[in-house]
């Protein structure tokens, strides 16, 4: 009897729920990795060492910034000239937008939701709408650029897309989201207000610089100037001499939740059956387009990339539904769990009514660009 109620097991066993609780999606690519291992044999060439490479560089440089305060500096001096309540709006919701396409949307959420939280107690304000409307820019924002996203990365590697390329099939939906993001705001009734905002300043200029030519660098590999390898070595060199305890601070789960797909989905393809069931679901540009939406709305836009790619050659209608399929469902794009939970620590008791308006608003941006990106591309 003792031994049923022993301590360390029992110690052990929240330690296990608290890892799936965090880290659900690794816990269900791991076990779909496993599983399909048991009808195919993985094998090494499934997994896609360019994408690894360039999401630890890009991860690296962003926990780099995130330590300067980079994007604290550039925000606390932009809101400080605001006063009324539509340009913080305008202010707290394009920083996210622009920022996610280079930090990617989950760095962007992290770094600039808490600042709204902060600046919704100096106004006195429940910042609800401010947090989802910021959240919707860092999930359309993110979808300009190759490193903006997850998904995109491994879209633009996968399917060998020229950087030319990428930018046509992009470039209309970022424009559309911006007219979007615009007209919620002026929607929004507007009041003066007067509050005052620490200046935070970049800790170490110096060191900003070489991170901010390292980044340079990054880029140029991601668009295929300089080889991704040479990239990886002079990243890793750099950081290690700069400041090694940002290898610490690499989102190791996200690579190997990358890892696990890579298997289940070369898994799953070598297998006739279910290939063949796959590709017929998949075999126009429009059943492309809106299974790559609704299935984005159960498992989120990343696992969704990654499942539909191994079955269709359309990569421009996959990559126009995965992003535009992040708004919707609260998992739909998992930068915005990220916006719920920092929200509800701050605001508990608004939980239910927070899910009630961002799933509104979501519905919204969906039934507006999914049609207009339809017909403007043609699908």
């Amino acid at each position: 009897m003792n031994s049923i109620f022993n301590p360390e097991k029992i110690k052990f066993t929240e330690k296990i729920t608290v890892f799936i609780k965090k880290d659900i999606l690794l816990v269900i690519a791991l076990t779909l990795a496993i599983v399909s291992s048991f009808f195919s044999m993985p094998k090494l060439e499934y997994i896609d060492f360019k994408v690894l490479v360039l999401l630890f560089n890009l991860m690296l440089i962003v926990a780099a910034f995130k330590r300067l305060k980079v994007l604290d500096c550039f925000a606390t001096s932009l809101l400080s000239k605001c006063t009324s309540h539509r340009s913080i709006c305008f202010t707290l919701i394009f920083l996210t937008f622009f920022s996610s396409m280079i930090v990617t949307n989950d760095v962007a959420l992290i770094t600039f939701v808490p600042l709204t939280l902060v600046i919704g107690k100096k106004i006195k304000i429940n910042p609800f709408k401010i947090i989802i409307f910021q959240t919707i820019a860092a999930n359309l924002g993110s979808s300009l650029t190759p490193m903006g996203n997850p998904q995109n990365l491994f879209i633009y590697s996968f399917f060998k897309v020229s950087p030319l390329e990428f930018f046509k099939i992009t470039i209309p939906l970022v424009v559309l989201s911006t007219l979007f993001l615009i007209a919620i705001i002026f929607k929004s009734k507007n009041k003066p207000y007067s509050f005052t905002v620490e200046t935070i300043k970049i800790s170490n200029l110096k060191e900003f610089a070489i991170y901010l030519i390292l980044l340079l660098i990054i880029l140029l590999s991601v668009f295929h100037v300089i080889d991704y390898k040479i990239t990886f070595i002079f990243t890793i060199s750099t950081v290690f001499f700069l400041n090694k305890k940002l290898f610490k601070l690499v989102d190791y789960s996200l690579l190997l939740t990358f890892i696990c797909f890579f298997i289940f989905i070369g898994n799953i393809s070598s297998m006739d059956y279910i290939k063949n069931i796959m590709e017929t679901i998949l075999s126009s540009s429009k059943s492309t387009y809106f299974s790559s939406i609704i299935v984005s709305q159960g498992i989120s836009n990343v696992p969704a990339t990654m499942l539909i790619s191994g079955f269709t050659p359309y990569y421009k209608e996959l990559l126009l539904g995965v992003n535009i399929g992040g708004l919707g469902t609260l998992i739909a794009s998992l930068a915005s769990v990220i916006s719920y939970k920092l929200y509800i620590k701050e605001y508990p008791e608004s939980s239910k009514y927070f899910l009630k308006s961002f799933t509104l608003y979501n519905l919204c941006g969906l039934l507006i660009l999914v049609p207009l990106i339809y017909f403007i591309n043609k699908i």
